[in-house]
């Protein structure tokens, strides 16, 4: 057998989803094909300091140095400075391949407002929204047509009400696993939403609430891309929170979710649409409401880089699609090779 390729697994980083990264991580590490990669575990702490984690757990004191020696690189960061497009800037400039998409769809799927603009422009339907920027005491209201306005927080509420309906999501722009996200059912909590959004984001979104069901697709590919079957999110809370995804027994998934065929193939070829729209490559986890009453599709985001422990939606949408969880590393191991 020929020499083995050397694998840079890394994990932790500067976001709030530092745990959950970690998660991701141990399951990986657990089932990546150790005859075929040397693996090197990094750790990335909260404050931004590398380590290799193995028994010594030193400190990296040249990251570069350290990047150089591998042969390829395998992000598992959520949320900002590793599902951004920050890290994999680095990796580019390293001129390493690394799993999963590259700078500008990183960027694009991180950020909840570009997202919604370019799949406007793919032409993928979605709730009704507004997006507001925090300028020092004020706020920047941003039409349609980028026309920008400064406004007080009660003419932003005002303008947000003539155009959306209640209940509302009020979203931090750049912001994983659900956090700083709420749902306001009256002036007074949009309001006080919006405060609360800035404090994680300059940038926020509001959305119009869609009454139906959560579900998810699965992609995989850079040209070739294939989808998952689609699954059910069942929240346990009044929708997907953070506490509700990862500290709530209650929420579960259904995989397959349970609706009509004709559906789920339509939702597939929306999730691949939106990956190739945002120039993804690699790996995406898409996400989407029916709504009850029409059983029309909303595209609600797009994950770069989803969680990967043994628990989460993309290895187990893979799974219950024919493509084992080990399977399911190898061939996005394959595919950063292929860019």
């Amino acid at each position: 057998m020929g020499q083995k390729e050397k694998l840079g697994v890394i994990f932790g980083g500067m976001s709030t989803e530092n745990e959950v990264s970690v998660l991701s991580a141990q399951s990986i590490l657990k089932n990546l094909d150790q005859e075929k990669y040397e693996i090197f575990p990094i750790y990335i702490g909260k404050d931004g300091v590398w380590y290799q984690h193995d028994e010594k757990h030193e400190k990296i004191q040249d990251v570069f140095a350290y990047l150089q020696k591998l042969d390829i690189l395998f992000p598992v960061l959520h949320g900002l400075y590793g599902e951004d497009g920050t890290i994999q800037g680095l990796f580019e400039l390293l001129k390493k391949p690394y799993v999963g998409c590259g700078v500008l769809a990183s960027s694009i799927g991180m950020d909840k407002v570009y997202t919604k603009i370019i799949f406007d422009r793919a032409g993928l339907k979605q709730a009704k929204y507004e997006y507001v920027r925090k300028y020092q005491e004020k706020y920047i209201y941003v039409d349609k047509a980028f026309k920008e306005e400064i406004v007080d927080l009660e003419q932003i509420a005002q303008k947000i009400m003539n155009n959306l309906e209640f209940p509302m999501f009020i979203k931090p722009s750049n912001s994983g696993s659900s956090v700083g996200i709420n749902k306001a059912k009256n002036e007074e909590e949009l309001k006080k939403y919006i405060e609360y959004a800035s404090k994680f984001d300059h940038k926020i979104l509001i959305e119009e609430g869609i009454r139906g069901k959560e579900v998810e697709c699965a992609v995989l590919g850079n040209e070739e891309v294939i989808a998952s079957c689609v699954g059910e999110v069942k929240s346990a809370e009044e929708f997907y929170s953070y506490d509700a995804k990862y500290k709530n027994e209650a929420s579960r998934t259904e995989i397959p979710a349970n609706i009509p065929e004709e559906i789920v193939e339509e939702i597939k070829k929306q999730a691949i649409k939106a990956f190739k729209a945002i120039d993804g490559k690699g790996l995406s986890r898409v996400d989407f409401f029916i709504e009850d009453e029409t059983n029309q599709i909303y595209i609600n985001e797009i994950n770069t880089l989803p969680g990967f422990t043994n628990i989460s939606m993309y290895p187990k949408l893979f799974e219950a699609s024919g493509i084992s969880y080990q399977e399911l590393l190898s061939k996005l191991i394959e595919l950063s090779n292929k860019i």
